[in-house]
């Protein structure tokens, strides 16, 4: 599916389900829960619509992340710290950050550093990495007629990914199944931002967020996209989760922040409820 259809089916679903509320008082059209058992892959609790494609937005600095540190552009959680320059266009929120290390890429979400380490990768490599690591719609080509995959593919453009595809990805990396080093989990491992959850849950994920498209292509803020994905774990027991939620309606909170306080909220009880 690409991902201008993956957009139809999103508009279709939000028309067709603009009643449904979540906590909060958002309005919701969309929305899916998974968590999984890392070491089988089996679902322990999946609710919603999980199998539809949507932008993974900042999820994808997971992915990244292993392919930083497999590539060995990325040395540590604090190697390299790469600066500020003008020519990053960066936004008005990332100008505060002047200096940007892994970690502090991961937890703030930092969108130039991604694009200073695909830009290092090369188009090829990015590309294979992508194919290899089987991620979803592996499209990679970028806004239509831009020539900007490179730096923007991810970023409510082309590469699009499922709740369900989100997991095997996961389940992938927790596996050790991707052809990457170990150096590369062991890093990526460190790197991934922690919280705690309810009952002693250590939780390590990350957030992405965007907004969907009208029919002219303009972003449109009454459709916000939340997700949050990563892995749990508690007294040697791990779980891996896919957290992600399609708005109907303009929220001033972020739909990745609802949709990690909810994950954290309910991962515990989600994790028995089998």
């Amino acid at each position: 599916m690409n991902m201008t259809k993956s957009l139809a089916a999103a508009c279709l679903l939000l028309l067709a389900a603009g009643s449904a509320h979540a906590s909060g008082g958002q309005n919701y059209a969309l929305e899916c829960t998974i968590v999984a058992d890392a070491r089988t892959g089996e679902a322990l609790h999946r609710e919603g619509t999980c199998d539809q494609r949507f932008a993974p937005a900042s999820t994808f600095k997971f992915a990244l992340a292993v392919m930083g540190f497999d590539s060995g552009i990325l040395k540590s959680p604090h190697d390299p710290v790469w600066k500020l320059k003008p020519e990053f266009h960066a936004s008005k929120r990332e100008q505060a950050y002047k200096t940007v290390d892994p970690a502090i890429w991961e937890k703030d979400s930092i969108v130039w550093y991604s694009q200073q380490l695909t830009m290092k990768l090369g188009m090829k490599r990015f590309s294979d990495y992508v194919t290899e690591f089987d991620y979803g719609n592996m499209d990679v080509s970028g806004d239509p007629g831009k020539a900007n995959g490179l730096t923007r593919a991810w970023l409510m453009s082309s590469l699009a990914i499922s709740p369900d595809e989100q997991i095997g990805f996961l389940h992938r990396f927790k596996t050790r199944s991707l052809p990457v080093s170990e150096q590369a989990y062991r890093q990526t491992e460190a790197t991934i931002a922690t919280f705690d959850a309810d009952d002693g849950w250590k939780v390590h994920g990350k957030t992405g967020s965007g907004w969907l498209r009208d029919k002219n292509g303009k972003i449109d803020e009454t459709r916000p996209l939340g997700w949050f994905v990563g892995w749990a774990e508690k007294d040697g027991r791990e779980v891996i989760f896919a957290r992600l939620n399609i708005g109907a309606e303009k929220s001033e909170k972020p739909g990745s922040i609802y949709a990690r306080e909810k994950m954290l909220a309910d991962l515990p009880r989600l994790v028995e409820a089998k």
